[in-house]
């Protein structure tokens, strides 16, 4: 399997074709995710092949918004799956990386370790320090693409899906829970 050359496809793609208002899943998001894709993959002793899977699942997870806003994993998987033969890829290694992909819907499911690493990477921010800054470009894509249209109803949404949220994996629930409960708390004081 060729990662560095199909990473270097996919991000070049995003540069090239997502839609400038998507002030969060910019390729901007894509390089968070696969930063926070490593950090708990070595926490969680992800090794060799099993690691080229993720990382790849991580460069592609939302090539989707080249095309559409909504339901783009299962649009990454069909780029995925048309464009990782030409990296060497074979074809159950493509199933199992587009089975990580969609993982990442909300609400997440996942059903194997490598999945649940890649939904905990996704929304690693949630339990950040950067957590209000990056939550600011969500909320400004979702009010331009007509997902929320007031800040009451954004706060409102926000309390629910950290309610609802949880980190699956032991590294991340180590590194990420007490933050994010912490976010959680100031997020209620704005209802």
């Amino acid at each position: 399997m060729h990662y560095q050359k199909a990473r270097e496809y996919v991000l070049k793609r995003l540069e090239n074709e997502l839609p400038k208002n998507l002030y969060y899943h910019g390729i901007h998001h894509t390089l968070d995710v696969c930063q926070a894709v490593e950090e708990l993959a070595s926490g969680e002793h992800v090794k060799e092949k099993d690691l080229v899977l993720l990382r790849t699942a991580a460069v592609y997870h939302d090539i989707g918004f080249i095309v559409q806003y909504h339901n783009n994993e299962e649009v990454a998987c069909q780029i995925a799956s048309e464009t990782l033969p030409g990296f060497n890829y074979l074809t159950n290694d493509i199933k199992i990386i587009c089975h990580i992909i969609l993982a990442t819907r909300v609400p997440q499911n996942p059903q194997t370790h490598l999945e649940q690493i890649m939904c905990d990477a996704d929304l690693d921010y949630l339990g950040r320090s950067d957590f209000f800054d990056i939550t600011q470009t969500l909320k400004q894509e979702w009010m331009e693409f007509g997902i929320i249209s007031s800040d009451e109803e954004w706060n409102q949404k926000q309390v629910y899906f950290f309610q609802q949220h949880h980190y699956f994996t032991k590294t991340a629930q180590e590194k990420r829970e007490a933050r994010k409960h912490k976010h959680l708390l100031e997020l209620q004081k704005l209802l």
